[in-house]
């Protein structure tokens, strides 16, 4: 596993730039950023998990069934197409980025995304992707798992609150009834999940640069992303 994954780093010409962290850090944005700012493709690997848990929800299907969601992958066709105001998402030629986006699927894919099987699928889909180089991918096990061997590794965290109050704050409570206590409980819960899973748990990579939100303005934590990234870039190469 080392030795092929070093192999793919030593035929890179680019970086690949591994964001990781729990859910409502910020990793998205810091992404899009990244990816516009060092002109590198920002490929959103939790919109892939959207993606499938939507098709799922559409066909019914049980979120704790993964032989069913598995033969269900395996006839889905999943394309990121990065924009400059983001990447669309395509679920068999179909443009879901708005939808993939409703907290029904995000909720859906948080509980698709604990299957061992399924996530191993996404990975080769995934390491498909950005093998080449020159991306940005965001997720939970970017550094851990897809790419063990990533350039640039950061895990962008935050407190819980501090999260949850943030989501609250953008709009995420499309409907009265969802309270700012709810949507940091939900978080919470997330949170567990993702870190106690058997596959992939979340985690920071050993050689990832721990950036923690809680107490930083939004262009701070850009700024210093940015000297990450800038940091590996002046390296010398050979």
């Amino acid at each position: 596993m080392e030795s092929a994954g070093a192999e793919s780093k030593a035929r890179r010409a680019r970086p690949v730039i591994a964001i990781d962290g729990p859910a409502g850090a910020g990793k998205s944005t810091l992404a899009a950023h990244l990816a516009r700012r060092f002109g590198f493709l920002n490929l959103e690997t939790g919109a892939m998990y959207r993606a499938l848990a939507l098709k799922a929800i559409d066909h019914d299907l049980s979120f704790d069934e993964e032989p069913e969601l598995l033969e269900l992958a395996e006839r889905t066709r999943i394309a990121l197409k990065p924009q400059l105001e983001g990447n669309l998402v395509m679920l068999d030629g179909v443009d879901v980025s708005r939808r993939v986006r409703d907290g029904d699927v995000t909720a859906a894919a948080s509980r698709v995304s604990v299957h061992p099987r399924l996530r191993q699928w996404m990975v080769e889909q995934q390491r498909l992707l950005g093998d080449a180089g020159g991306v940005v991918m965001e997720g939970r096990d970017i550094g851990t798992v897809v790419f063990p061997d990533a350039e640039v590794k950061i895990f962008l965290d935050a407190a819980p609150e501090v999260r949850g109050n943030r989501r609250y704050r953008q709009g995420v409570p499309a409907q009265a009834e969802v309270t700012e206590e709810a949507v940091i409980r939900e978080l919470k819960e997330r949170d567990a999940r993702d870190r106690n899973r058997v596959e992939s748990p979340l985690r920071a990579a050993e050689d990832a640069v721990i950036l923690d939100s809680t107490a930083m303005s939004l262009e701070q934590v850009l700024r210093a992303a940015e000297e990450i990234v800038d940091a590996h870039l002046r390296e010398p190469k050979g």
